[in-house]
């Protein structure tokens, strides 16, 4: 039996679930004299979570890492289902599925590193940027072109609303 090419997922997709460092952020952080650890996001990885959750998908963020400033960012873009300090997130994925009532076939997650790992193996799609780590490119049906902060976000999202007809004029037109 062939093995489905991930654009067959796409269709399906109604969740997204993101990691932060080293998916929503380069992976690096800048430490300051007291303490505070600085990261850097990409607009257009926003730019498309906002869409998102603007057309109703269920967006939702897990991540092992707690800082306030990325809660902030994220609830600015109108994500309600931000998990921080999550050190469990397979335990995580599941109260999110409960609350919800969401299919795993229907989710894209993406995520870098081996905590992201039980979670990947357990959901439709499992997705990473290009520069994640050789134990979860094992496991990905798709990967990224785009290195984590630098645009993977928006590759995935991007690419799941193209396949269902919704990447289009639709959220143009109000420019004009």
């Amino acid at each position: 039996m062939e093995a489905k090419s991930y654009k067959e997922y796409l269709e399906h997709i109604t969740t997204f679930i993101f990691d932060v460092d080293g998916v929503l952020t380069n992976g690096s952080v800048m430490v300051t004299s007291t303490g505070d650890l600085l990261r850097t996001m990409n607009i257009k990885d926003g730019y498309a979570l906002k869409v998102a959750v603007d057309m109703g998908y269920n967006v939702c963020i897990i991540s092992g890492g707690s800082n306030e400033g990325v809660r902030l960012r994220l609830k600015g873009l109108g994500i309600t289902d931000i998990y921080l300090g999550a050190h469990n997130k397979i335990e995580q994925l599941n109260a999110y599925f409960d609350k919800k009532s969401i299919k795993s076939e229907n989710v894209l997650y993406m995520g870098d590193d081996i905590p992201d790992y039980p979670v990947m193996k357990n959901i439709g799609l499992p997705c990473c940027p290009q520069d994640a780590v050789p134990e979860i490119k094992g496991i990905s049906k798709y990967i990224s072109h785009k290195k984590g902060g630098k645009g993977a976000v928006r590759d995935v999202i991007e690419q799941v609303l193209k396949v269902q007809g919704k990447w289009n004029g639709n959220f143009i037109a109000k420019y004009d």
